[in-house]
């Protein structure tokens, strides 16, 4: 087998990771003819087929699979003398994209995320979309349902529960007012509920998730939220029984070649064993609805 160049690798970890030569050219700055070109000379110079070539794309074939393992190991390897050459906390950065309230859940609890004598950093970045990994916008996601692309990889975490909440001075009188986030903005089931449920009995709307407990804790009316927040708030209380048919299962995402990487392994884990510390706060097992506020509540119904 010949030399080959470190610049064919490069190229084909591009159109391994993207799928198609048009999308690898989008990121490398090559043309398709270009890179289509090196690829079959790459696979001529290796003796192997590497892709399986359709209309919709480039998949791996598993000569292609093996290259591209031990391609994405040798990266890690690569990244890892960088860091230690910089000498530096922070030198590296674990970019984490997540909703309102597991971004607010991660920052208050910083401390257990990043420890001293790491020799990375991490970015916490708000998405109320799902998290998207693709073109390495974020190293690690949460999302509300199993991957189905197949270059991520996913860990279980503890299921949501969610339920109304109200302020703790909030008058009983008030139980049937509700409070918001605007349809525009209703991307989630539990954001959505009081539009489908109680349309006549909106009293307010917020733009953002954030804004929807500062509008409960007025007092003004009540809102739903995740139990998480609205359990581990002390300002705030559990109006009747969690809202069974929103709770949903949770994961942390990662891309398949990236999972082995020491830092993002590190952050993993312990963003793991924080949120399944946590179980039964986010499942709604520390909490439970005021029986007067309750029955005024199915009243109003």
């Amino acid at each position: 087998m010949k030399h080959i160049p470190w610049d064919s690798y490069q190229i084909f970890l591009a159109v391994a990771r993207s799928g198609s030569l048009s999308a690898a050219a989008d990121r490398i700055g090559l043309s398709s003819a270009t890179i289509g070109r090196r690829m079959l000379e790459l696979e001529r110079q290796m003796e192997c087929g590497l892709f399986v070539r359709s209309q919709s794309g480039y998949s791996l074939t598993g000569g292609g699979q093996a290259l591209l393992d031990h391609l994405a190991g040798m990266e890690a390897a690569g990244r890892e003398m960088e860091i230690w050459n910089d000498g530096l906390c922070g030198a590296v950065r674990v970019r984490i994209c997540a909703g309102s309230w597991c971004a607010r859940f991660l920052a208050r609890n910083l401390g257990e995320l990043v420890l001293p004598g790491d020799r990375h950093g991490i970015d916490i970045s708000i998405g109320e979309e799902r998290a998207s990994l693709a073109h390495r916008s974020a190293d690690i996601g949460i999302r509300a349902f199993e991957p189905e692309e197949s270059n991520l990889a996913a860990v279980r975490l503890p299921e949501v529960a969610y339920a109304v909440y109200a302020a703790l001075d909030m008058p009983e009188t008030h139980a049937e007012r509700w409070i918001a986030v605007s349809e525009e903005a209703a991307i989630s089931c539990y954001l959505r509920y009081p539009h489908e449920k109680w349309p006549n009995n909106l009293i307010a709307t917020v733009s953002r998730a954030e804004g929807l407990r500062h509008s409960i804790l007025s007092g003004a009316g009540v809102g739903v939220l995740p139990c998480f927040v609205g359990d581990g708030d002390p300002e705030l209380r559990r109006v009747g029984e969690e809202i069974t048919e929103l709770r949903h299962r949770s994961w942390l995402v990662m891309n398949n070649e990236d999972r082995h990487r020491p830092e993002i392994r590190a952050v993993v884990d312990r963003m793991t064993a924080l949120f399944r510390r946590h179980a039964a706060l986010f499942e709604g097992r520390q909490g439970g609805g005021e029986p007067a506020l309750s029955n005024l509540l199915n009243m109003a119904r």
